[in-house]
């Protein structure tokens, strides 16, 4: 009896033999080699009929965007309703795409002005993104760097790379590097293999981030022969992001069991998707999976302002109703951080329910997520340490070898007893102008 669902038989009729596109089906480069990018195959593979005007509409959003979709993505889309199916809505182009708003970006978090160095972008004091790869297996239709994702001409070569590398070599405060791209699984595991070597002769890394799709688009490509590549690098945590509860198949859960299975932390970034998953019950469906896998639920991201993306975007109120369907109602890591992150280069801003109600000098006033609302009492006598950064006097038993080199920053710098900053302002700020007349 054949091991494919209906609608991976229906595919691998259209494929070819279905003998032989069974002895291949969970070969990740078959699946690779056999992506569907055009509109012509995706209406043959699935037994779908675009009415002409809406798909000469489609094939306009192709030729800005393009499309490519793996088989075995392909095959979760419930053809019987598939305008509201979350796969669907994540993989084919729509026109809505076309459409760019006047607060839409091309690169809406400024990773191309905050890097220093090919393929770097360094926004944060002590770690940075490392671009390997401008490809993916799929090319999803939320993606916030739809500007590079698909560009063949701007896929990173060795050189750059290199660049990349000696950025980090030479930049002493980077203790973390996340790979990402496009799909850094993309790359060969030799040519991976090779990235992760280099990175791990570089004393001061002290540990990589792997950012990944393929367990939710092609899990095939998480082979033994690659895990057992990443699992010679330790420290490397892999994040993965699955949006949608029907994205958790066997597949994907045999995929993140591998990596788990090889001691890799595993986290989940997913995007609120309009349509997709701006729903608490999808939500708590999709964590709850995370979690049974061993998948921790790391971060869910407000949709950026990158260009075509306004029919995905919902208020981020919807974020905070969601939030509030967890927290409490569920086991706290299976809570993600809920963000925005910040137009402009601004990072990560982490967006909460208020369960701070008030506060005194000595009580301060919370709610729960039942709405039952209770006190903390604060201590009567508080003696704080004042910090001068004189750490050699310091009683706190810190050990110094063990310590980084301090150096405040932002709000952590108007906190600091040892900096005289007393306000933050910006350097176009019209009063400070007038003071200079």
């Amino acid at each position: 009896m054949s091991i494919f669902n209906k609608a991976q038989q229906e595919i691998a009729e259209h494929l070819g033999d279905e003998k032989i596109v069974l002895s291949k089906w969970k070969d990740w480069k078959w699946q690779m080699s056999k992506c569907i990018k055009s509109v012509d195959d995706f209406e043959q593979l699935l037994g779908i009929e675009f009415e002409p005007e809406y798909r000469k509409k489609i094939e306009q959003t192709v030729d800005t965007f393009p499309l490519s979709i793996t088989p075995y993505y392909l095959s979760l889309i419930n053809t019987d309703d598939y305008a509201n199916d979350p796969v669907f809505r994540q993989a084919f182009p729509v026109p809505e795409e076309l459409q760019v708003l006047d607060h839409d970006m091309a690169d809406p978090l400024a990773e191309d002005q905050d890097s220093p160095a090919p393929g770097i972008t360094h926004r944060y004091p002590d770690r940075v993104l490392f671009h390997i790869s401008n490809i993916c297996s799929m090319y999803c239709r939320h993606c916030t760097r739809k500007r590079k994702v698909g560009d063949q001409d701007t896929v990173p070569g060795r050189e750059e790379i290199e660049a990349g590398l000696e950025y980090i070599r030479n930049n002493p405060v980077v203790r973390d590097v996340l790979l990402s791209g496009g799909d850094p699984l993309m790359l060969s595991d030799d040519h991976l293999d090779w990235i992760l070597t280099e990175l791990d002769q570089i004393e001061h890394v002290q540990v990589v981030r792997l950012g990944t799709r393929m367990p939710v688009v092609l899990p095939y490509r998480i082979t033994d022969d690659l895990v057992a590549v990443l699992k010679k690098h330790h420290p490397i945590w892999v994040n993965t992001h699955f949006n949608h509860p029907r994205e958790m198949t066997t597949s994907s859960k045999e995929a993140v069991r591998k990596l788990a299975d090889a001691g890799i932390p595993l986290g989940n970034q997913s995007v609120l998707l309009a349509g997709v998953n701006d729903c608490p019950r999808i939500m708590k469906a999709l964590v709850h999976k995370l979690v049974a896998n061993r998948v921790r639920p790391y971060y869910l991201y407000q949709c950026d302002l990158s260009e075509g993306l306004n029919h995905f975007r919902t208020p981020v109120g919807k974020g905070i109703e969601i939030m509030e369907s967890l927290r409490g109602h569920t086991s706290g890591f299976s809570v993600p951080t809920y963000v925005v992150d910040a137009p402009g280069g601004g990072g990560k801003i982490p967006l909460n329910p208020n369960y701070l109600v008030s506060l005194s000098t000595n009580k301060v006033v919370l709610r729960n997520y039942e709405g039952v609302i209770t006190t903390y009492k604060e201590p009567d006598s508080y003696e704080q340490h004042f910090c001068d950064r004189k750490c050699d006097a310091c009683d706190l038993q810190l050990q110094l070898d063990d310590a980084e080199e301090y150096r405040a920053i932002g709000i952590e710098k108007l906190l600091a007893d040892h900096d005289q900053t007393i306000s933050l302002t910006p350097e176009d700020n019209e009063r400070m102008e007038r003071r200079a007349l």
